[in-house]
């Protein structure tokens, strides 16, 4: 996997190990051989290693993680590297990350294009850079520039590497002639100043004040998280230790940090979204069968926050997007809210101006449907009403050409309802955004059972291409994310009515890691959102809601949320919801002592005796129900495998990635112990059928060894 040649005086060894040249065994292995042969060969004066394909080396080989790699270990390669008579010269395309920028440090030189990127990600999955990249790093860049790079995860570009003297150099136009004319350049010169493990650390001086900032920077913004906590220690271990003792600090935080469960939970995690991808249907069309139609232009109904955001996503894509609204007035609203949102991001310099000229213009706003008709793909994208999208349907059903794909951002209603409406079901899917659109990274894709697989295949590809994170999953009231969170929001509120605050609620579900909880959630989609939703179900269901229900489909019930609403409370937009804000829009919540009033009186009303409620009951109760659910979804084929709803819980709830997923974090827990739980609040709650266990949880359960979550599936079938 790493040829060797030579070109004048210069070895070259070409690393091939494609797709992104990670440093297998076999990579390493190659490496050390052809530094040796490279040391031996009199003809060689300098040696330059460089990559095939599109990158340098991206990285290690994650797959062996969990296992003994065999071979020679990056550092043992990179310290005969380093201590080579002939000075070697790292040449960088693509990214060089985690263990292939610990390998350019142990060269002596290192050189790159200018649209390469180099970083250290490894803190994203758990652990840090475990082959002396926590001692090297800020041994030649300052050490508040090292801490930020290696607890952040973050990529530099080149220039700014060079700017920081993480490169001696950055080229334009041919690497490796670049590479070896450098290599030329140096001829001659002591290597023992190149040689990093003899230098000082850079900015040692000023290492606490440093360390300390870091610190409380990571605590607020990585809250729960151990490994950029690790990093940083590592780091100020270069500072505080010799080489060689800095080396052992490092190797025994990693050591923590790979047996520890944050580290396996954002590996699973890593893995879990990668395994998204490659969908499958029933029919046994699947990612790597079908073909998706190609795209190249979009239609959106509704110049809303969801319309307006989903357009932005279209047209940062290079997508044009004819933007349809019933009246001239909501769609200039629209139109503007579009341009604002480009120029905003202009004044954040994540575009240039002429970047988000281009886009807007290929916006065209429209108030007439027929603009429609010679589209690819239309999403529609107005508020939760079964009736109303159904008459869209069948309008966009008569006026869009036959092979265009017509798409619904419905939250919860069942495909298949609005797909009715049409003579091209096989045509129609669901593709759920999550809000804000522009910025959340879910896209929740929903087949029916007329669904094509043509069709499925094409929004998992626009997905791809808009930089979203597709799950395909099958339909049915809810899907998979707000059939799960229901349950949890459901639960935060009938906590409520039985001796709980919503500042007790959320802050027992923001301690266990989630950036808000559910009940400032709900005050920032609207308490006018979850009530319209309840009204559609309600008239599917030909029932009534008023302030006295107490059940409600079967289910307990709690109207509290329904008289907020009734109080004009709807949450950040009106300055009031389970919380009060110092202004409409608002971001602080505050304790509300009317909420608390509000609250009091209805569990009077009810004949309830409010209790304390310890936080264990309180995260057991949210995050267990939709664990159940989970595993019911499971059950009925709504998600094909586990790592499916995790990924859907990681970016369109933000549950904390170190802990994998809800289904991940079920596993962790014990399947066992998690199971008693429930049964003991079904016992409890004999009223909420959720808390009915999950069969395929109970056989899971009751297997006299863990099933890991990668076998959940095969295990039940083969149990079935």
């Amino acid at each position: 996997m790493v040829d060797y040649r030579r070109q004048g005086v210069v070895a070259v060894l070409e690393v091939n190990n494609p797709p992104v040249n990670a440093l297998s065994k076999h990579v390493r292995q190659g490496l050390l051989d052809c530094i040796n042969r490279a040391d031996r060969d009199n003809a060689v004066k300098a040696v330059v290693i460089i990559c095939k394909g599109q990158t340098f080396i991206a990285g290690a080989d994650i797959r062996e993680f969990d296992k003994f790699p065999g071979g020679p270990a990056i550092t043992e390669v990179g310290q005969r590297m380093e201590a080579a008579d002939k000075p070697v010269v790292a040449a960088i395309h693509g990214t060089a990350l985690g263990g292939g920028l610990e390998v350019a440090l142990f060269c002596h030189y290192r050189i790159a294009i200018k649209s390469a990127k180099v970083g250290f990600p490894e803190v994203l999955i758990g652990i840090l850079p475990g082959a002396a990249g926590t001692q090297r790093l800020p041994r030649v860049t300052d050490i508040t520039v090292a801490m930020e790079m290696i607890s952040s995860g973050k990529h530099v570009p080149a220039p700014k590497a060079l700017e920081y003297g993480i490169l001696d150099k950055v080229v334009e136009g041919d690497l490796l002639r670049e590479s070896i004319s450098f290599a030329q350049s140096v001829l001659g010169k002591p290597l023992d100043p190149r040689r990093l493990s003899h230098q000082p650390v850079k900015g040692a001086d000023k290492l606490m004040p440093a360390f300390d900032a870091a610190m409380k920077q990571i605590k607020q913004k990585q809250k729960g998280m151990i490994s950029p906590v690790a990093c940083l220690k590592a780091v100020r271990s270069a500072a505080d230790l010799p080489y060689n003792k800095g080396l052992e600090r490092e190797r025994s935080l990693l050591t923590e940090l790979m047996t520890g469960s944050q580290s396996a939970a954002l590996r699973y995690a890593f893995f879990a979204e990668r395994a998204a991808q490659k969908w499958q249907l029933p029919c046994g069309a699947n990612s790597t069968n079908t073909k998706g139609l190609a795209v190249k232009t979009t239609g959106v109904i509704g110049a809303g926050t969801m319309g307006t955001g989903i357009a932005i996503c279209l047209l940062r894509a290079g997508l044009p997007v004819i933007l349809v609204e019933q009246n001239q007035k909501f769609l200039d609203k629209g139109v503007s809210t579009v341009k604002m949102m480009f120029m905003d991001a202009v004044r954040r310099k994540l575009m240039t101006e002429d970047a988000a000229r281009r886009y807007v213009k290929n916006l065209t706003p429209a108030v007439d449907m027929q603009q429609l008709a010679g589209v690819d793909l239309v999403i529609e994208a107005v508020y939760e009403n079964l009736a109303l999208k159904q008459e869209i349907f069948k309008k966009l059903d008569q006026i869009c050409k036959p092979s265009a794909i017509l798409c619904s951002n419905t939250s919860t209603i069942d495909i298949d309802l609005i797909a009715s409406a049409t003579k091209r079901p096989g045509q129609v899917i669901g593709t759920h955004f999550f809000a804000p659109a522009h910025i959340m990274r879910l896209l929740e894709n929903v087949y029916g059972k007329d669904t094509s697989p043509q069709t499925a295949a094409t929004v998992m590809e626009l997905g791809r291409k808009i930089g979203k994170v597709s799950v395909l999953v099958k339909t049915c009231h809810g899907f998979v994310a707000n059939r799960m969170y229901n349950h949890w929001s459901t639960e935060a509120v009938l906590l409520l009515e039985e001796g709980a605050l919503p500042q007790d609620v959320d802050r027992v579900l923001e301690d266990f890691g989630m950036p808000l909880g559910p009940l400032k959630v709900s005050d920032l989609s609207g308490l006018d959102v979850g009530w319209r939703i309840r009204r559609v179900v309600a008239k599917l269901e030909g029932v009534e809601i008023t302030p006295q229900t107490r059940f409600f489909r079967g289910e307990r019930y709690c109207p509290l949320a329904d008289k907020l609403y009734d109080l004009g409370r709807l949450g950040r937009k009106t300055g009031a919801g389970w919380y009060r804000y110092d202004k409409p829009g608002g971001r602080v919540a505050m304790a509300d002592e009317d909420v608390e009033a509000v609250i009091k009186k209805h569990s009077a009303d009810m004949g309830i005796e409010r209790q304390v409620i310890p936080s264990q009951e309180i995260l057991e109760r949210c995050v267990y129900s939709a664990i159940n659910e989970g595993f019911r979804i499971l059950e009925m084929g709504v998600a094909a495998r586990p790592e499916d709803i995790d990924v859907i819980w990681l970016y369109g709830f933000s549950f904390p990635r170190f802990m994998g997923g809800p289904m991940f974090y079920a596993s962790q827990v014990g399947l066992a112990a998690v199971y008693e739980r429930i049964c003991y609040y079904h016992k409890n709650f004999p009223y909420s059928s959720y808390w009915v266990p999950s069969d395929l949880l109970r056989k899971l359960a009751s297997s006299p060894k863990p099933v890991p979550i990668g076998q959940w599936m095969s295990f039940s079938a083969s149990k079935l």
